[in-house]
């Protein structure tokens, strides 16, 4: 697709140290909830979306923060209405639905994803082909791990994969929770440049498909 530069608000250059401030702001009221003190460079948003699946138009994002992958996802093509930016946290919530009011933009926890994409018509687009997270699923129990990792592969087509960064030298995702959830992980790009450096990581379904798709709505 067709890059589009510059034209979302808060590119590098225009909103940069505001969206910086609102990001360690967050921080500093909860650092355990938030997996970095930075936001997320243009970097590790390149590589992200160097493993989107050949011909992606519909995407998820799991932990939005200032914006940084979800402008990048509308500069390199997909459509605002094919986007769903998911924030916990309501200041950043509120954030990206300033700045980016044309996507679907939802203040909510990753584990209920599949009824969120319901209650805001998300699953009347067609089948999800990629979700990109920013969640810190390192610092997770299994259980909620597990819990949000099953939401996403619920949403995302059969060959759909959900791509996910992480600052530590491991698999973000338990093996435990891979074996249950029948998932195959492959490691991605090392970014050096990003701080602090971070590695991206793939996952999708093995053969036996364990976590089924739910059915999206006709349109």
């Amino acid at each position: 697709m067709a890059a589009r530069k510059g034209r979302w608000p808060g590119a590098p250059g225009e909103e940069g140290a505001p969206a910086h401030w609102t990001f360690f702001r967050q921080w500093l009221k909860s650092p355990l909830s938030i997996a970095a003190i930075s936001p997320s460079s243009q970097h590790l948003a390149r590589e992200m979306l160097g493993e989107l699946p050949t011909g992606t138009r519909r995407v998820i994002e799991l932990g939005g923060g200032t914006g940084v992958f979800t402008a990048a996802l509308l500069d390199h093509g997909i459509r605002p209405r094919d986007l769903l930016v998911l924030e916990l946290n309501e200041d950043l919530h509120q954030h990206l639905a300033e700045r980016f009011a044309d996507a679907h933009v939802v203040c909510g926890d990753a584990k209920e994803l599949p009824d969120i994409v319901a209650r805001c018509g998300f699953d009347e687009g067609g089948t999800v082909d990629a979700v990109l997270s920013g969640l810190g699923l390192l610092s997770m129990g299994r259980e909620t791990q597990q819990s949000i990792v099953e939401a996403a592969f619920r949403v995302l087509a059969r060959e759909g994969r959900l791509i996910q960064f992480t600052y530590g030298p491991t698999c973000p995702i338990r093996t435990e929770v891979l074996e249950d959830l029948a998932l195959t992980a492959r490691r991605g790009s090392v970014i050096w440049r990003n701080m602090p450096p971070a590695t991206v990581w793939v996952f999708t379904r093995s053969g036996s498909q364990r976590i089924r798709p739910t059915p999206m709505r006709a349109r």
